[in-house]
């Protein structure tokens, strides 16, 4: 007699709502008839389980469901046909996780130190099919019985690790597991490092061991075919150019397809939101911030589905959280994972960011962030890190963070108007130094792009503009005319440093009171209501095509970047824009210039952000 799937020694069987077992089982036998199972614990037969029917056997194979066996163990079985019988030993009753992913779950941690104690109700099923103890390294890839681990690693069965390397945060995971639940828990070792999506694509399920998918719903079945649920730790590699866009769509179809195949359309879904990676270039920030934002959405488009942050744990290398921060992340993921399956009476769910408000302080723009599922108040270790305020001129906008509470106010040097415009980040760019948990230890979850005040359809600033000589001031700008000709003006094209157009050296030299015109040409694709978005420090006057739209005479300093907002309406083809200021007897530096367009719906605005007719800035 042979048991081919379904019943092992030192196995954990998955437990069903009734907190029993029903663990189908399948093998061969030479005899014939009926299944007969004695189950005992602790040298004692169990009640009702003395010469019990669980099966059939015929034409040289068995099949049966050992039922009702009560969560815990650990328990001896003996199975009989005939003449024919089968000792299978040390056997639990708990729950069984897959455990999958890239090289972050497979393990490429330092074990810490002291290692943890190892408890022998939490097991695992090794990558050469036998279950033991649970401890790390779990994924035993020397000794791997499906071709697909062999095959990614270039034809070459993986050697053995040194002694001191492998963690990863599965034994954690379970350990907490256990004492969360008080019952006993397996873990299906499944990952491999270095894997994308589209290498665990379900379609490729039909070659069984020769691929990632096929292999973990190889190991499934071979341990019965039920398990609680699947915890999660992969997307690194699909943080470039070319695969980040289409992640949520592959994740989507992968937890589909492993509910349908697990039989069980709701299993619960843990996974990691993928944390640092050290020498990358700039260029890679943008796939890698992508990753984290859609795994942070993630719970929004897979129900049932949990996110765990990783930003703040440490590293043993380049991309590979620590052994230490494995054991935190093994919890993290415990925790969670409790929380999706039992509800709010088990905890908190992850840390999200609830609601964002804008405020001014010293006259200066503070973004207030509150959070949801706080425990206690939010902490840091040392000075609070990790928000990043994002302008098209790049992110060092934050000076001071503040943590108040469940709420993080991030101070800035833009004003206020500014930040509308503006994206916040926690974790910008692929190795940010982020330190904010809560009382509990849980980390905010990277996000951003998101983006501040509601969404606008404006041209970046304009740094390139014609600059006339010093004219005389005039008597009384508000009568004051657009010029009949610019030429007469001596103008010059200019192109400045940053979104300031600043005039100061010039202004300084010349002393007084004077004139000075800017000039911006663009052109209309079609007929559009738009506005001149103005910031100025001395008194100012705006016409477009000739036609006056805005006169302030008592502009001062400072300058910000959105002092006014001009409306007007352009046609079709080319237009100019000039505005004069007044030098403010040498106060005034210049100008800040953008152009808005109106009368874009709101939900066009977030859903298909550029996807509309803009003037172009002809300078």
């Amino acid at each position: 007699m042979k048991i081919e799937s379904g019943l092992f020694d030192h196995m954990v069987l998955q437990r069903n709502k009734r907190n029993t077992s029903e663990a189908a089982f399948v093998g061969l036998s030479a005899a014939s008839g009926v299944v007969m199972a004695t189950v005992r614990r602790d040298g004692k037969t169990l009640r009702g389980f003395a010469g019990r029917k669980v099966g059939m056997a015929s034409g040289g194979k068995l099949g049966g469901c050992l039922k009702g066996l009560p969560a815990g163990g650990p328990y001896n079985i003996e199975l009989r046909v005939g003449d024919e019988k089968l000792a299978i030993h040390d056997v639990l009753v708990g729950d069984v996780w897959l455990v999958g992913g890239q090289s972050n779950m497979q393990g490429y941690g330092y074990f810490s130190k002291p290692r943890p104690a190892f408890d022998p109700q939490v097991r695992a099923f090794f990558m050469d099919d036998r279950w033991g103890t649970a401890k790390d390294t779990i994924h035993n890839m020397w000794k791997c019985v499906d071709q697909v681990h062999v095959d990614l690693s270039g034809g070459v069965r993986p050697q053995k690790p040194a002694a001191d390397w492998g963690a990863c945060p599965g034994p954690s995971f379970g350990n907490e597991m256990r004492r969360l639940t008080g019952v006993p828990q397996g873990l299906i070792a499944c990952a491999h490092g270095g894997t994308s999506m589209t290498q665990w694509d379900p379609q490729l399920r039909k070659e069984g061991g020769k691929s990632l998918y096929g292999a973990m719903i190889r190991r499934l079945r071979k341990n019965g075919g039920r398990v609680a649920g699947l915890v999660w730790y992969q997307g690194e590699s699909d943080a470039n150019p070319g695969d980040a866009g289409f992640y949520t769509g592959r994740m989507k179809k992968f937890a589909a397809s492993l509910r349908r195949d697990s039989g069980n359309n709701a299993l619960p879904i843990v996974i990691v939101q993928i944390a640092r990676v050290i020498g990358w270039g700039s260029e890679m920030a943008g796939p890698w911030n992508s990753v984290q934002d859609q795994q942070g959405r993630l719970p929004q488009v897979i129900r049932n589905l949990e996110v765990v942050p990783a930003i703040d744990l440490p590293l043993d290398d380049v991309i590979h959280i620590s052994g230490a921060g494995q054991q935190v992340l093994g919890v993290r993921l415990a925790r969670t994972m409790q929380v999706l399956r039992a509800g709010r009476k088990a905890g908190l769910p992850p840390i999200r960011p609830r609601k964002t408000t804008i405020e001014t302080e010293h006259g200066m723009g503070v973004v207030v962030m509150e959070f949801e599922n706080v425990t206690g108040k939010l902490r840091s270790g040392d000075r609070p890190a990790g928000f990043f305020v994002v302008t098209e001129n790049g992110s060092t906008n934050v000076f001071d963070i503040q943590l108040d509470g469940s709420r993080a106010r991030i101070r800035t040097h833009l004003s206020r108007s500014a930040l509308a415009g503006a994206i916040i980040h926690y974790g910008y760019g692929t190795d940010p130094y982020c330190n904010i948990t809560d009382e509990a230890g849980r980390s905010l979850p990277v996000f951003g792009p998101l983006r501040l005040g509601a969404p606008r359809a404006i041209t970046p600033f304009v740094r390139q503009m014609r600059v006339s000589a010093f004219q005389p001031a005039a008597e009384k700008l508000r009568k004051l005319k657009s010029p009949i000709s610019l030429d007469a003006l001596q103008m010059k094209t200019r192109t400045f440093e940053d979104n300031f157009c600043n005039l100061n050296p010039e202004i300084a030299q010349h002393g007084g009171d004077h004139l000075v015109f800017f000039a911006c040409r663009f052109s209309c694709k079609e007929a559009m209501p738009l506005a001149l978005v103005l910031g100025y420090d001395g008194p100012v006057k705006a016409w477009v095509d000739g036609r006056e739209i805005f006169c302030d005479t008592a502009g001062s300093n400072p300058a910000t970047e959105e002092d006014a907002i001009a409306r007007f309406r352009a046609g079709t083809g080319e237009h100019d824009a000039v505005i004069a200021l007044e030098t403010n007897n040498g106060m005034a530096r210049g100008i800040f210039l953008r152009i808005e367009r109106f009368g874009i719906p709101r939900k066009q605005l977030c859903r298909e952000p550029g996807n509309h007719q803009m003037p172009e800035i002809l300078g």
